[in-house]
């Protein structure tokens, strides 16, 4: 049977740009530089008459939800390009696995070649025993398994453990049957939901490591866990892909897609801005899935929004997010600890000159280093899909 290939969701592409750059921000920045405020004279009055907010701090202060976004997107993407292929027995596992591996593995070892010299601060914070195991296993991509060397060489590259898995299980999660109808499979998406909350909610119960309101900043064990470990994050994967089935029973032109993604970024924003109200535990990776889930839903259909997100330099730069979300932190830490901005005269402009560079430098590496090494990685291991 022949299936065709799944059209190009550009305002989901478009949308990685700004999920990509909060990242940034969120690593490198003050989240209060981004709260907005004007007050507009008219020129008959002496007092400001009208007022102008635009509060960003709270999105930026949450960049991590950016990280959740990212892997039930994941979830979704697969899922749209291979579901229906996968049902009718045509994905062939070995060259899923093998396309996956020349997708993310070029920039991830670039990332770590960047991260080389960090080695020896890498050293000196942990035992000799975890030192190694992050030597061995930050390459092979599990090093997320073990929390305290999640992090190893670089920081964001704890999610590329975390995909590995997922992309493992994926052939057969793609086999499930599809749906037929709406309802049913709302309610198996809310299971899975609530299951994603499981983790956050233990650790709020029996709070094991004694924090007492943890946030952004805090260190645990088991937050790391929490926070950086693939089995705390598969259920926004799996949520992703069930999406993707229920992207296919519900009409593209439909005005309902619209709302619901009008409806996703107001909630999401409205509970960012209650900031600590809202457990960091739960927040951090599982309460937002049904308000992404909106927003997925509405930019993959046909509206305003989605032509709005899918503007040609939107997607440019978020064909880039990959590279940007992993090569930021190790290319950020090299810019800045070069000097070279001093040495140039060119540190009153930053850190705004920085986050140019890190776009430039992630479209750069998309380019002349992700694109041309996944085209001969895939001659050399036929691994088209």
């Amino acid at each position: 049977m022949d299936i065709p290939k799944p059209a190009r969701l550009n305002a989901l592409t478009g949308l990685r740009c700004f999920a990509a750059v909060n990242i940034v921000l969120f690593h490198f920045s003050n989240p209060n530089w981004f709260d907005f405020r004007y007050d507009f004279r008219l020129p008959v009055f002496s007092e400001p008459t009208l007022h102008f907010k635009l509060l960003l701090a709270p999105v930026v202060n949450a960049g991590y939800v950016s990280v959740s976004y990212f892997i039930l997107l994941s979830g979704f993407v697969l899922g749209y390009n291979y579901n229906a292929r996968a049902r009718a027995g045509e994905l062939d596992k070995v060259r899923f696995w093998k396309a996956r591996f020349t997708r993310i593995y070029p920039i991830y070892l670039l990332s770590l070649i960047l991260a080389w010299g960090q080695l020896p601060k890498e050293y000196a914070s942990h035992t000799h025993g975890m030192f190694w195991a992050g030597v061995v296993l930050t390459p092979l991509l599990v090093q997320g398994w073990i929390p305290a060397i999640a992090t190893f060489l670089n920081t964001p590259a704890w999610t590329m453990s975390a995909e590995a898995f997922y992309y493992f299980i994926f052939p057969w999660i793609a086999r499930w049957k599809r749906p037929e109808r709406v309802g049913p499979h709302l309610w198996k998406m809310a299971g899975v939901w609530i299951l994603g909350m499981v983790p956050g909610a233990l650790y709020m119960c029996f709070n094991p490591d004694g924090i007492a309101h943890p946030d952004r900043y805090s260190y645990g064990h088991w937050l790391w866990a929490l926070k950086y470990t693939p089995y705390a994050h598969v259920a926004s994967f799996i949520f992703g892909v069930m999406l993707a089935e229920l992207d296919e029973i519900v009409v593209r032109e439909s005005h309902l897609r619209f709302w619901l993604a009008l409806g996703g970024f107001a909630g999401i924003y409205g509970l960012l801005t209650l900031g600590p109200l809202v457990p960091y535990a739960i927040i951090h990776d599982g309460l937002l899935m049904p308000l992404f889930a909106c927003i997925v839903l509405g930019l993959a259909g046909h509206n305003p929004l989605a032509t709005a997100l899918g503007w040609r330099p939107l997607v440019f730069v978020g064909e880039a997010s990959y590279c940007l979300y992993l090569l930021h932190f190790n290319l950020w830490n090299g810019l800045h600890g070069s000097h070279i901005l001093d040495r140039l005269g060119l540190m009153r402009f930053d850190p705004w000159l920085s986050y140019v560079l890190m776009i430039a430098l992630a479209l750069l590496a998309l380019h002349f280093i992700e694109k041309p090494a996944q085209r001969q990685l895939r001659k050399w291991m036929t691994a088209s899909t």
